[in-house]
């Protein structure tokens, strides 16, 4: 091979040029017969070695690839929330006593108070609404203009009422970002029997699918309120499974409407017990597992010692946060003192507090309560409910 480009490099230039064209021919005769495999000295590029060049690199990729970054509770702000949210006094301070006798002073500490509030219970999984921000709900029916303003008004002028109340929320506490709410009786109890019996009638897909899409429009979150009558919540809950697997839609439970005395509702105030809501507790608590949703919230409304019972039974969960709604209308000193009797002396977890924009002002020259009132509360109410 040497001694054939030796003759080459010695030949005259026209035979030079010639000699180089039939290379460069033969070169292309080579590629175009094998284009897969080329040798140049020791090196071999073929189609082969270009496939696990590019597997090659995805690998890599794939290697480097970093993990999803998991949600992580920021304890540290939730107990500080909580603890603003009790809202308790500041404890005595401590007294000097001179004894008149020796001039000796004394310093006397007064016990620590027992608070109440906050209640002690498991911290929420990452995600949860509460205590980081406030919610704040219309409540009604679509079919009612008098079970509430969800119901009352017209879709605009609803959702900009809500709008209303909520800046005037972020006002009163700019510390907690407020969440609009649409609550939605979902379950309505009703004064006649029903073809089954159960002095109740479930609101078709299609009204829960309205309220959704309001909800929708200004970023709002749902909840589904269950008046179960005769019924059971171990039997309508699960009716709305498809729609309490949305992470945007929660749970609402009225004892006042659970009847199991037999007496039909309206006549008397109904009850439920601590197994009822540890129910609806658990079913939820599943539904977070097993779709890797952030927490649910449940509402029970109560303004009566009855209306729920063994109360101390209550079980939050990670996935799960139970309020306490104060549900009764009235005057202000009748409200503060259903909330202080069966919302702050019988601690579950979170408080509420409903606002009547009719009946809390039947008596003459009332007014509701504005929030910087309620922000006055222990504990403060982290879900406001306007009907």
């Amino acid at each position: 091979m040497k001694k054939h480009l030796e003759q080459i490099k010695n030949m005259p230039k026209h035979k030079k040029y010639w000699w180089s064209f039939l290379f460069f021919v033969l070169f292309a005769g080579v590629l175009l017969i094998f284009p897969g495999y080329l040798k140049i000295g020791k090196v071999t590029y073929s189609k082969e070695t270009e496939k696990k060049s590019v597997f090659n690199k995805i690998e890599q990729a794939l290697s480097t690839k970093k993990e999803p970054v998991i949600p992580v509770l920021d304890k540290e702000d939730y107990d500080k929330r909580i603890l603003t949210l009790a809202n308790n006094p500041p404890p005595p301070a401590p007294k000097t006593v001179t004894d008149p006798n020796t001039g000796v002073v004394t310093t006397i500490t007064p016990p620590a108070p027992n608070y109440l509030w906050p209640k002690k219970t498991v911290y929420p999984n990452a995600g949860a609404i509460l205590p980081f921000k406030r919610i704040v709900a219309y409540y009604g029916n679509l079919y009612s203009k008098k079970m509430g303003a969800l119901g009352e008004y017209e879709e605009s002028v609803m959702l900009a009422k809500l709008n209303a109340e909520v800046k005037k929320w972020e006002a009163a506490d700019p510390e907690t970002p407020v969440m609009p709410a649409l609550h939605y009786i979902a379950v309505v109890a009703q004064g006649s029997a029903g073809a089954d019996g159960m002095y109740r009638a479930r609101m078709p897909d299609s009204e829960i699918d309205k309220v959704i899409a309001m909800a929708a429009k200004i970023n709002a979150i749902v909840f589904l309120d269950i008046q179960n009558g005769f019924s059971t919540v171990e039997k309508e809950i699960p009716k709305f499974e498809k729609y309490l697997k949305m992470p945007n839609v929660h749970l609402g439970l009225d004892p006042e409407f659970s009847m199991k005395s037999g007496i039909r509702p309206g006549k008397i105030v109904g009850t439920m017990d601590a197994a009822d809501i540890n129910f609806a507790i658990n079913y939820l608590s599943n539904l977070v597992k097993t779709n890797n949703l952030p927490p649910k919230v449940l509402i029970v409304h109560r303004y009566t010692q009855k209306m729920f019972t063994n109360y101390q039974n209550i079980k939050p969960t990670p996935e799960v946060q139970i309020v306490v709604h104060m549900d009764g209308w009235g005057g202000k000193a009748k409200k503060i003192n259903t909330f202080k009797q069966f919302v702050y002396k019988e601690p579950v977890q979170f408080a509420g507090f409903k606002i009547f924009y009719k009946n809390d002002i039947k008596d003459p020259n009332t007014v509701i309560f504005s929030p910087a009132e309620l922000m006055k509360l222990n504990p403060r109410p982290v879900y406001i409910q306007y009907q």
